[in-house]
């Protein structure tokens, strides 16, 4: 496009008439009087719109009839429009630790995860180093009597494998679902070197689980506790062995979940349910216990269980337990962990359950949630 102030050099040399002449001029007087009117007209991303504001600008006789639509203003600079897609920060410690239950179980809509993705149940750890008062070397019970007695070391290892996976996400109720577990634990001699460090006891545990959210609208008890959830369930506990050292038993439990800021608290009943044959290790629950109360504190980084086994008679049985666990890597609190483990009662294995023992653990834990 040639620009209006290149023209009188060029009207000069083809000597036009006098009427083009005299219009051209004024037309070229026009625009420099107004050098700034058309800057706006620039802008324009139409080309109808933009010719005609230049016709608007300049006087053009056609202009009235095709209105002149500005762009927006753009918003000032301390005022940035914010992204519609932009991710929300995350959420602090103290906030992420007061829905502990909620995350872990998937109570919330939110936390829907769907079904079939394994995820960690009770803790898995491996202490290299756990070392008891008293070890078991005798196993009986009254339906087996010990028939000899081996060597074993107070200072052993044991492990844990814990895992679950939701196998049906709104079952039956809106927000329940039915979990699948699995839960192994095993104590190796591994300092043993004399006995060849032979496997001293592994127990087995599948369980079927549901859970059942409460509304957050019911969910408010006295003292800012929250209700979040009841547990039905069934399970099956084995040490795999034959006789006389073979332990086995059934069960049904309830437990009820609540919270309050860094503080979750378990209340669990158990219920030993009928067996076919003969029964391994009778009167069990009234050495481990039939009710279970367990309290996880988990301030910052830190994660704190407390849980106690309690027959419901006054028999002094029943056991205690406290594990706690701190990240090696505090920038990856969900990965490896330091783990320690206090036990005092009866029952921390099956094979163990009318054996009365006080152990010490520490190592690991492998992962969280």
């Amino acid at each position: 496009m040639i620009h209006p102030t290149h023209m009188t050099p060029i009207l000069t040399p083809l000597r036009l008439g006098a009427p083009v002449a005299t219009a051209a001029l004024l037309w070229h007087s026009t625009a420099l009087a107004n050098p700034t009117d058309a800057a706006p007209c620039r802008s324009l991303p139409d080309p109808a719109q933009r010719l005609a504001c230049y016709d608007r600008v300049f006087d053009h006789p056609q202009a009235a009839a095709a209105p002149v639509v500005l762009p927006a203003a753009a918003p000032p600079a301390s005022a940035p429009t914010p992204l519609a897609n932009a991710a929300p920060d995350p959420a602090p410690e103290s906030a992420q630790a007061a829905n502990m239950l909620s995350r872990f179980w998937e109570l919330d809509r939110a936390d829907k995860r769907g079904t079939f993705f394994l995820k960690t149940y009770q803790p898995n750890f491996v202490l290299p180093l756990h070392s008891t008062s008293s070890i078991n070397n005798a196993p009986a019970s009254p339906t087996h009597p010990s028939t000899s007695t081996a060597n074993y070391r107070p200072t052993e290892a044991k492990f844990q494998l814990s895992l679950r996976a939701k196998i049906w996400e709104d079952a039956l109720l809106p927000g329940a679902d039915l979990w699948g577990a699995y839960t192994q634990r095993s104590f190796w001699q591994l300092w043993n070197e004399p006995a060849s460090s032979p496997f001293r006891s592994t127990d087995y545990q599948p369980e079927l689980i549901y859970v059942i959210p409460v509304p957050r609208e019911l969910d408010k008890l006295p003292g800012g506790w929250h209700w979040r959830m009841l547990q039905l369930g069934w399970g099956h506990q084995s040490n795999g062995q034959s006789d006389p050292q073979s332990r086995s038993w059934n069960f049904a439990q309830t437990t009820l979940g609540v919270e309050r800021g860094e503080l979750s608290v378990r209340l669990r009943v158990n219920r030993r349910t009928s067996e076919r044959g003969v029964d391994d290790n009778p009167h069990l629950t009234d050495y481990i216990g039939k009710a279970e109360l367990s309290a996880s504190w988990a301030p910052g980084l830190s994660i704190a269980t407390l849980t106690h086994r309690n027959t419901l008679k006054l028999s002094g049985r029943g056991s205690t337990q406290l594990d706690w666990s701190y990240p090696v890597d505090s920038n990856h609190p969900q990965g490896l962990r330091w783990y320690v483990q206090f036990f005092s009662g009866y029952g921390e294995t099956l094979l163990d359950y009318n054996h009365r023992q006080n152990s010490m653990g520490l190592g690991v834990s492998l992962f969280q949630y």
